[in-house]
């Protein structure tokens, strides 16, 4: 591409309608790479305002092997699942992966069993206990599922009616005091470990009638050996040389307008990207991949003339949380050789009760637990997971101070006070990240299905003379697969098809081979 001068109209070759996709993620390839595989759209742009591509899907190189720090698993891998379909093609997966067994494997969403539960007094928790709590707890998820369908919901939340129904069994426990407070702190970790899968900071927050429409594939979730991003490093590889263009963060989309271009004599384009840096693209159509939290902070500033009240409120009731990861790298291991996960209990605490203040060093309360991962040959890690508010907190905390609060968390779980420190800590800090400012997307009390797929719609909404001037992509459009990277590949495939459907329409494209 012939970059213009600051201010000036950034120029790209070809001939054709002018698509431009802004944001480089997995939804921005998957529309990208769609389009440049038809031979009518030979000047596709991709505007990524970072250095790389992949969005939330982020490796790195760390600890001898490769970390996610971001997307992690392909949830439902099985023959259904777009993610998983690509992942075989490109040779991503091995052999367990790709088995009819593994494939065939209905875990309806859930997490599994941790291998050993600590609580903050370092005793360990029965695992009979807590196969208890956990199918009591996972039942009671699944119930709420019933509701999709109702007129109306008995009470808002997902959170509430957990609770509700939590308070009912509890009133029938036979155990002691101690005992009982001890299940109920079991149940208080079983909701941390939700709020991180739902990515939200709290249940409460997450509406109950709708949450029944997202959609799970069959399939024992898995990870890439090699780190996720290498998936979207073949997607980005797929696209012709020049199409992708890093650092180019959008400030303002001009739409509903008639902008000329010297190069296009006689001829106006509807839409006009105003860059950061002062550089403007004129296009036809734009594809916007941007993160839901993204729009959210900068909804008033960045569609000229502003959306339509009906997008916005969708925009400002759908809900975006963060959840971020916390990895720990020690020289030595301190778990058992089969140890794959271990959860953290927190005496005194209830999904019953109200969190009364809490002290600053009190953010770790919501870690939920550690993975252990795959022994790289270097470093025994371990992988924390901490959602909401007190993740957003984390961020704000040097790499000492966290590194600092978790080795006194795991002494004291462990009941060792001699436990050695991580010798190293990396994590992840996706609210603080300026053009994501969190994670992903769930159905909030006060929103709807309904408001996911008024989001989608293109604009201008209902016009036959200026048809898809904007088209909206990315996980948080897609109504029954919010929040995970195959929802995002489908909605950028979703709205490059939607292109591709306008001009076959209107004749003025041959066919897709």
């Amino acid at each position: 591409m012939r970059s213009s001068s600051s201010g000036g109209v950034a120029e790209a070759p070809g001939r054709g309608k002018r698509v431009l996709v802004v944001g480089g993620g997995i939804a921005g390839l998957a529309a990208a790479q769609s389009l440049c595989r038809h031979p009518a759209f030979s000047n596709v742009r991709v505007l990524e305002a970072t250095a790389r591509a992949g969005g939330r899907i982020c490796s790195e190189r760390k600890f001898g092997g490769v970390v996610d720090m971001g997307a992690q698993w392909i949830h439902g891998p099985s023959q259904g699942n777009p993610i998983f379909q690509l992942a075989a093609q490109y040779g991503l997966l091995g052999e367990k992966e790709l088995s009819e067994e593994s494939q065939q494997l209905e875990v309806g969403g859930h997490p599994g069993l941790p291998s050993v539960s600590y609580t903050s007094s370092g005793r360990s928790v029965s695992p009979e206990l807590v196969v208890e709590m956990s199918e009591l707890f996972y039942a009671l998820l699944d119930q709420t599922r019933d509701f999709l369908y109702s007129a109306q919901t008995p009470i808002p939340s997902v959170g509430q009616f957990l609770k509700q129904e939590l308070s009912r069994h509890v009133a029938n426990w036979p155990e002691d005091q101690d005992t009982r407070k001890l299940k109920l702190a079991l149940l208080n970790s079983l909701f941390n470990l939700e709020c991180c899968v739902s990515g939200t900071h709290s249940m409460d927050l997450v509406a109950l009638g709708p949450f029944g429409e997202y959609t799970m594939f069959p399939g024992q979730d898995c990870t890439f050996k090699g780190g996720y991003e290498g998936l979207t490093s073949h997607l980005a590889a797929s696209l012709p040389r020049d199409v992708l263009i890093f650092n180019k963060p959008v400030k303002t989309i001009h739409w509903n307008g008639a902008f000329r271009q010297e190069s296009l004599p006689g001829e106006t384009l509807p839409v006009l990207v105003e860059c950061e840096d002062g550089d403007h693209f004129l296009a036809h159509h734009v594809i916007l991949t941007v993160p839901l939290g993204f729009l959210k902070e900068h909804l008033d500033t960045f569609f000229q003339p502003p959306l339509p009240a009906g997008k916005a409120d969708a925009i400002r009731k759908l809900g975006f949380g963060t959840n971020n990861k916390i990895f720990l790298e020690f020289e030595q291991p301190f778990w058992g050789p089969d140890c794959e996960s271990m959860q953290l209990v927190w005496e005194g605490s209830s999904p019953l009760e109200a969190a009364g203040p809490q002290a600053p060093d009190a953010w770790v309360r919501k870690l939920s637990g550690f993975l252990v991962l795959p022994y790289s040959g270097s470093g025994h890690v371990l992988c924390g997971f901490i959602a909401g508010l007190e993740s957003e907190f984390m961020e704000t905390l040097s790499d000492d101070e966290v590194l600092q609060s978790l080795t006194q968390v795991l002494r004291r779980v462990t009941g060792d006070p001699q436990l050695p420190a991580p010798r190293s800590v990396l994590r992840s800090r996706w609210h603080s990240a300026p053009y994501t400012r969190g994670s992903y997307s769930y159905v909030a009390v006060g929103s709807t299905g309904e408001d996911i797929d008024l989001l989608a719609q293109p604009l201008p909404a209902a016009s036959v003379d200026a048809q898809l001037q904007i088209l909206f992509a990315g996980e948080a459009t897609h109504r029954t697969f919010y929040s995970t990277t195959h929802g995002a590949l489908l909605s950028g495939q979703r709205e490059a098809e939607r292109l591709i459907n306008l001009y076959q329409a209107a004749e003025d494209l041959p066919p897709q081979a």
